[in-house]
Order: structure tokens, then C-alpha cells, then sequence
């Protein structure tokens, strides 16, 4: 095993006394460090920007700043939180003292006079440390990095797959049922695909903080119905009877619909997963209050009393069907918990036991209650109307395949294959709406999108980005390049119905 070098590790010496800096820098450019110094907080939080120092040997007792708010000064800022502090006192020398600095973010703590040895054993053995936790974060960035491509390209294959077997279904709905169930085969894992991919995603994105929420004002049955839509292929092919109750009224929430949609189809998929074939499973919901109440319940294979409190935990899973092996990664239940908790909401997980079914009941924060009457004036009002759009992808068969089927809905339609045909097409046909893929071969679709808004009419056309990247900064480039809303493939084609794109016209 070859020896570590400590040749290009940088100490920053922070001490107020000249001469115990002076010892402390002696011993540690002997043992063959790079050493700077500094004598205040002031003048430690300054160089430690400016040199990036692998370590900062830090003094308490300095006359500007303390060194433990130094200390936790430097580890609240990104910039230099990574960086590790060994921090020493003659001064504050007791038990309590030690604590107080090791939870404030020290990464050790030495109480003076030190022997030299035992002040370069530390040094060397905290640089150990810090080594292997710099190579982790970078295996970790690279893990996250091969996750956001392997989903990118995933999705370019399942987005045509899942589109043409849609398009099949409305051209050709009375099929022999032999062909039927290829279909439905073909659409369930389609689908699970897609879910397993979004959910090793969420994740990365945990870990790192990264998931969060665009928040509007969501009504009840919208995400409701993409949830269903999620699990009507698994649930029916496994014979389950989903009874659904929900109010009369529109209940709007605060939230994100995806995310909500998510976690309503978490819950119904685990019920699917852990309920036997023909077994019955519930989706109720209700306003109580200043709440609304949803809840999934299931008559499967129950919850034991032990496994209650650590079922929403990462990747744990508990038993499985006789007449099914158990798949998924036991993420699930975790993001939904993540992602409830996000919306200012609470879950929880009932049983009565082994065999006795299961209830997992979502609360959330209520925006609105809009009743009936109100709802079918504003129907009334609304009136329909027929969108022009264009469709923009170099994939030709996601292209055409998402063209039909935006045909068979009464939008005009037509397609280009890349940036610069867009452009030319939008300037004479003059879309309502804009499906735009961000990977085009002349172009970037952000460049493309910036363009098509400097087209005499097309200043405010509805532009949707579609991608295979769904991290937040990918939504956040789309924003800024003037698009209207993010779609990540494959597409959810109830979500585009969603958008309202008969509403869409242009002022």
C-alpha cells in the first residue's frame, strides 16, 4: 500500500499569540506541509476563502471573533465547509468545552500544550479523513451524474414505445384480446420502467436536497386521475377492485401536482404490490377541517405492529404476495414521507396486523373548497376551442407518434425534426403551442426557444420543453429560456391533456 503525501496539504495556522504560532508552524512545515497564517477570525475567514486550505488549525481564544464562531462560521458556508478545522485551547479545557466545539463542527478538538508528535499525528490523521471523504463525495457526484444520463437515456426509447402503444389504442380501440393484453403488457411495464428510473432519481435528489416543488394551485381529481391512470394497468391485471370515493366539490391544495400525483400513486401502487389477486383496495378522500384527508386502504397481507415505525424508511420492504415475487427498491414509501412532509403535510401507516389489510392516511393543508354549482358555470363559461401546435423533436418516430395523438384530439398539428425547421415553421404557421425537445441536432432547444420568441407573433405562444433531464436546474434553464412548462419524457400524455391546450391561445 503505497504511503500518503501530505506534500501538497495546505494548514492554515490561526493563532492571535505570535510565538505558539510560530511553534505550532515550525513543527508542521518540518513534518512536510504547506503552512499560511493567520492571527484573527476575521483574517481566518478571509484566507480560508481565498486559499481553500485542507485544514485550519484554529485557537479559541482569539481577539476579534471566538474560535468556535469562527469554526461554525466557516462550515455554514459552501465554500468551505468542507474544509476540516482541528481546533485547540489552553483556555477552554474542559469536558464540556471539548463538546461544545466538536458539535459546533470541529472535527477535533486538542486541548494545549500539545506534543508536536500528537499534533502531527492529528493533522495527518484528519487529512486521511478528508481524503476519503473527498473521494466519496466524488464517487457520489459521479453516481448522480450516470443516474441523470442513464434516465436521459432511458426515457428517449420508453417515450416513443409508450406514445405509439397510446396511439394504437384510440386508432384501433375494438381489438381481439390476445392483442389487447400484448398491449396492456407492453403499456404495465412501460410503465414500471419509467418508475424505477424516477424513483433511483428522487434518491439522488434526497440525499443531495435537491428535490423541490412547483407549487400552484392543484384541485383534487387532477392528480387523483393521474395516480389511477399510474396503477389501472397493474390493478386490473392482477383482478383488484379499486373503490374510489372522493367529494363532490373541487378541493384545491397548495402543491405540485407531479409530486402529488407521486404520492398518491406510491400508496396505490404498494397496495397493488401487497394485495393478492382479486383483493379490494380503497382511495377516500375528504375535507375535515382545514385539512384534506386521503387515504389508501387494502384488505393484503397487513403491516406488522413492529414494522410500523420503520416502514416509511429508506429501501425497507416487509413480506410479499404468495402469487407475486416482490420487486420494487423499498423507496416508495420513503418518498412519499419526503415528499408529504414537503407539502406541509403528515402520513401515517395502520394495521391490524399480519393478514388484516393495511391504511396509509395523507394529510394536507386545504387551499379552496369550490362547490358544483360554481364548477359547471365556469364550465359553461369556459366553451372549447381547437389549438394550433407544433411539435419539434429529432427522434422522428416521438415526434410523429406525439403528433397523432395530439391529431386525434382536433388540434392541428404539424412537425419539424430541428431547431432551424422550427424556426422557419413557426414564422408561417404561427402555432397556439409549442412542444419543443431540448436535445436538437443544429441547436439547443433553450436557443431555439429564445429565437422562436423574437418571431414576429410568436411573442406569446405556449412553449412546453420536453427532455429527459428532470433535475431542478434543467426546469430552471427552461424557465429561463422563456418555456412555459417542463415535460420529462416519457410523456405522460394525461399530463399534456392537463395543460389545456384548447385554452391556449394566443393575445
Amino acid at each position: 500500500m503505497t504511503l500518503m503525501s501530505y506534500t501538497d496539504s495546505v494548514i492554515l495556522n490561526v493563532d492571535d499569540n505570535e510565538a505558539a504560532r510560530y511553534a505550532k508552524s515550525r513543527v508542521l512545515k518540518h513534518a512536510g506541509f504547506k503552512v499560511i497564517e493567520a492571527s484573527s477570525g476575521a483574517e481566518a475567514l478571509t484566507m480560508a476563502l481565498e486559499h481553500n486550505p485542507d485544514l485550519v488549525l484554529l485557537d479559541t481564544k482569539l481577539p476579534d471573533i471566538h474560535g468556535m464562531e469562527v469554526c461554525r462560521r466557516l462550515k455554514a458556508e459552501q465554500e468551505t465547509r468542507a474544509v476540516l478545522v482541528l481546533q485547540t485551547s489552553a483556555s477552554y479545557v474542559g469536558t464540556s468545552d471539548k463538546i461544545r466545539a466538536l458539535e459546533g463542527g470541529a472535527d477535533n478538538y486538542l486541548f494545549e500544550p500539545i506534543e508536536p508528535e500528537e499534533l502531527v499525528a492529528n493533522v495527518k490523521a484528519l487529512l486521511r479523513l478528508g481524503r476519503v471523504e473527498r473521494e466519496l463525495r466524488d464517487v457520489d457526484r459521479r453516481k448522480d451524474d450516470f443516474l441523470a444520463t442513464l434516465a436521459h437515456e432511458l426515457r428517449n426509447p420508453l417515450g416513443p414505445i409508450r406514445t405509439a402503444v397510446e396511439l394504437l389504442c384510440r386508432l384501433d380501440p375494438e381489438v381481439p384480446p390476445v392483442q389487447e393484453q400484448a398491449r396492456m403488457t407492453i403499456l404495465r411495464h412501460t410503465g414500471h420502467l419509467v418508475r424505477l428510473v424516477e424513483d433511483l432519481l428522487d434518491v439522488a435528489r434526497i440525499s443531495k436536497g435537491k428535490i423541490t416543488l412547483h407549487k400552484e394551485r392543484v384541485e383534487l381529481k387532477t392528480f387523483i386521475d393521474s395516480a389511477r391512470e399510474s396503477v389501472a394497468h397493474i390493478a386490473d391485471a392482477r383482478h383488484h377492485t379499486l373503490n374510489v370515493s372522493l367529494p363532490q366539490a373541487e378541493v384545491w391544495v397548495e402543491g405540485d401536482h407531479v409530486r402529488l400525483a407521486q404520492i398518491v400513486g406510491n400508496l396505490l401502487h404498494n397496495a397493488v404490490k401487497f394485495t393478492p389477486a382479486d383483493g379490494t383496495i380503497g382511495l377516500e378522500a375528504k375535507v375535515d377541517g382545514k385539512e384534506l384527508v386521503i387515504r389508501v386502504s387494502d384488505n393484503g397481507i397487513g403491516i406488522g405492529p413492529e414494522k410500523l415505525d420503520v416502514i416509511f424508511d429508506m429501501f425497507a420492504q416487509d413480506g410479499f404476495t404468495t402469487d407475486r415475487v416482490q420487486d420494487g427498491l423499498g423507496i416508495g414509501l420513503s418518498l412519499v414521507r419526503t415528499l408529504v412532509e414537503m407539502h406541509n403535510g403528515s402520513v401515517k401507516a395502520s394495521s391490524d396486523g399480519p393478514g388484516k389489510g393495511s391504511t396509509f392516511e395523507v394529510r394536507l393543508p386545504v387551499d379552496a373548497v369550490v362547490h358544483p354549482e360554481v364548477v359547471q358555470q365556469a364550465q359553461a363559461d369556459q366553451g372549447t376551442g381547437v389549438s394550433r401546435i407544433l411539435v419539434v423533436d429529432d427522434n422522428m418516430d416521438a415526434a410523429d407518434m406525439l403528433a397523432a395523438l395530439l391529431s386525434i384530439d382536433g388540434h392541428e398539428v404539424e412537425v419539424a425534426y430541428s431547431g432551424q425547421d422550427a424556426l422557419d415553421r413557426a414564422a408561417t404557421y404561427q402555432p397556439y403551442c409549442v412542444f419543443l425537445d431540448i436535445g436538437l441536432p443544429d441547436m439547443t432547444g433553450y436557443e431555439v426557444a429564445r429565437r422562436m420568441r423574437e418571431v414576429p407573433g410568436m411573442e406569446q405562444a405556449f412553449m412546453i420543453a420536453l427532455t429527459g433531464y428532470g433535475q431542478e436546474r434543467d426546469r430552471e434553464l427552461a424557465v429561463d429560456a422563456g418555456f412555459n412548462e417542463h415535460v420529462v419524457k416519457p410523456i405522460d400524455f394525461e399530463r399534456i391533456r392537463s395543460l389545456n391546450l384548447s385554452t391556449r391561445q394566443k393575445r
